[in-house]
């Protein structure tokens, strides 16, 4: 039995997978708990495991940095370590991977039905693979090619400074700056926190009038899902500049991905966000900002950018981790 985990800020995935008589991995069981409701991981770890359960393997995806197989959690107040899970469950097969390296891994394994091509001028080549992912907090991965396979890299990409290249996002990177009183990172910007330091910057901007809806909202609903929602279905205009100016720093952050790993074989992009205002990642404006890097504008013209739908990509990678190494 493998057991599979995708730890994030928002919620933690839980699922059991065995392999079928040709070797393919089946989900058994999962189940999904909401994170901050939990002291420590090992507090979802008891409820989730039964007495009779016979582990061979762990893989768990973190948010958050690996370092000697051991995780403080970014978003969270958790220590996760490898060996100590290896002696709860009984297995010396553990492996703890960040979030990003999982989802990696996971987008080898996925479906052509879950993946969406953004990118009209895409040419097939051979090459490293970028991963990006705007959700909670903001992960990149790399998947260097060797020449005949792929092996996920983890990075804290996310947390590499905001570089605005106009005159309005300068002056959205001074708000920011006056708002967090510290490092602005990127991540700030592409999280779910993204969509309201974006609001909040176009109305004390005077871009527009506040949206009604936002400005009265109840405290049981989420601002930012209503932001972005508003934004996409173009219900107002604040909230539609918030899509659109997040969609331009998206791709500007994709853009600088792939030409940090020179992601030839293409650049994917995963988390909870991107499904979500999907179409306005399909609209041309992303493929402009994308490739908007000087003279580098032709090289990633050709470049595959791929949206994924399925949400347990990084669960579907701590599952074929093993198989794969």
């Amino acid at each position: 039995m493998i057991l599979a985990g995708d730890i994030g800020g928002t919620k933690t995935t839980l699922a059991l997978y065995t392999k079928n008589s040709q070797g393919i991995l089946q989900n058994k069981f999962n189940q999904t708990y909401i994170s901050a409701n939990y002291p420590q991981f090992n507090d979802i770890l008891s409820k989730f495991i039964q007495p009779d359960m016979v582990i061979d393997s762990v893989c768990i995806g973190i948010a958050g940095p690996i370092v000697n197989q051991r995780c403080q959690t970014t978003n969270l107040p958790w220590v996760i370590d490898s060996q100590e899970l290896s002696k709860i469950l009984g297995t010396h097969q553990v492996k703890l991977l960040n979030d990003l390296e999982a989802m990696a891994v996971g987008m080898l394994h996925t479906s052509a039905d879950d993946l969406v091509e953004l990118n009209p001028n895409a040419q097939h080549q051979d090459g490293n693979i970028a991963v990006i992912a705007a959700g909670t907090g903001l992960g990149e991965a790399i998947l260097y090619w060797d020449g005949k396979h792929h092996h996920p890299i983890a990075t804290e990409g996310g947390h590499t400074d905001f570089a605005p290249q106009t005159e309005q996002q300068d002056q959205f990177l001074l708000f920011l700056r006056n708002q967090i009183n510290g490092h602005v990172s990127w991540e700030r910007v592409l999280s779910g926190d993204g969509f309201g330091y974006l609001y909040d910057f176009l109305v004390t901007s005077n871009f527009s009038q506040p949206c009604s809806a936002i400005e009265n909202i109840s405290p049981t609903v989420d601002r930012n899902a209503l932001i972005s929602q508003l934004g996409i279905n173009n219900k107002d205009p604040v909230c539609a500049e918030v899509v659109r100016l997040f969609v331009e720093l998206y791709a500007a952050e994709a853009g600088n991905l792939a030409l940090k790993c020179l992601s030839t074989g293409g650049v994917f992009i995963g988390g909870g966000i991107g499904s979500k205002i999907r179409s306005a990642l399909e609209a041309g404006e992303f493929m402009y900002h994308f490739s908007d890097k000087g003279r580098f504008q032709q090289l990633l013209n050709k470049i595959s950018i791929k949206l994924s739908l399925n949400p347990n990509i990084p669960l579907i990678g701590a599952a074929n981790y093993f198989s794969d190494n």
